[in-house]
């Protein structure tokens, strides 16, 4: 990606970021996010199928905001996430500068978010084939048995909390499962704590989970929990017409429309 790395050169030398937060070698065959700012290093930005971490998680810490405007590199997932934070007020045009790649690795600009909008219009969020089959299957299942599954899949984890570290809508400063006068979520490692987490996390991610598959790869008990956002995104659009980040949409969460069904009510 040599026009990527010139790119990024150039923004370093000319002043109009501080920092480049991109894709690098990491251990073994893997890639790491790396954060570049001196133009002499940009010789390490890489991009190839193995860069799949959502960088836009980094948008919002404090730490990143520390160096400076920044520069992102932003395959389609992380343009999906870039919007939704734009939507939701937490970065502005003029605080970064997109380096946006292409599913055919090209390199796109983009001058805001309205012109990302624009471009993922015809990049519409789309469940792979295997996901869809996993997630009618259990949607098929008797209630019972579905709960039992779910029970059963989340026995693993730990609250660890990386599924939520690597989201990039997870930014709040302070989460539910932290507070604890009251306490609204069980911090406990037991079937209660782990429903609790999980279905909550996933209900706070409706109608704005960008489906980057960052909190399962991010898993460290390789527990599917994407299929909880992946099924809501499903009933989000199925319900309330909403699929994918947009500017110009209300939240799920916080609109209510007369003509919305109520088929939820028993």
């Amino acid at each position: 990606m040599n026009e990527l790395i010139q790119k990024a050169v150039s923004l370093l030398e000319s002043n109009a970021v501080q920092v480049v937060i991109g894709y690098g070698k990491g251990s073994t065959d893997r890639t790491r996010a790396i954060f570049l700012t001196k133009s002499e290093d940009c010789e390490q930005l890489i991009f190839d199928s193995r860069c799949v971490q959502n960088l836009a998680v980094y948008l919002t810490k404090a730490e990143i905001k520390k160096m400076g405007k920044p520069a992102i590199v932003a395959p389609i997932p992380v343009l999906r996430s870039i919007l939704q934070l734009a939507a939701e007020n937490q970065i502005t045009a003029d605080s970064l500068v997109v380096l946006g790649i292409s599913p055919e690795s090209e390199l796109i600009g983009f001058d805001s978010p309205d012109a990302i909008e624009t471009y993922l219009s015809t990049k519409q969020i789309a469940i792979d084939e295997k996901y869809r089959k996993a997630i009618d299957d259990i949607k098929a299942m008797p209630v019972v048995e579905r709960f039992e599954y779910w029970v059963k899949e989340l026995e693993s984890c730990f609250k660890c909390y990386a599924c939520r570290a690597a989201c990039p809508l997870c930014y709040c400063t302070r989460c539910t499962v932290e507070n604890n006068q009251p306490q609204w979520i069980s911090v406990g490692s037991h079937p209660l704590g782990n429903l609790e987490w999980h279905v909550m996390r996933a209900m706070h991610l409706a109608g704005r989970c960008t489906d980057c598959e960052a909190c399962f790869k991010a898993c460290p008990m390789g527990i599917p929990i994407h299929l909880l956002t992946k099924s809501m995104l499903q009933d989000v659009s199925e319900n309330f017409g909403s699929y994918g980040p947009s500017l110009h949409k209300d939240n799920t969460l916080s609109s209510f429309k007369p003509d919305d069904k109520e088929s939820f009510i028993r």
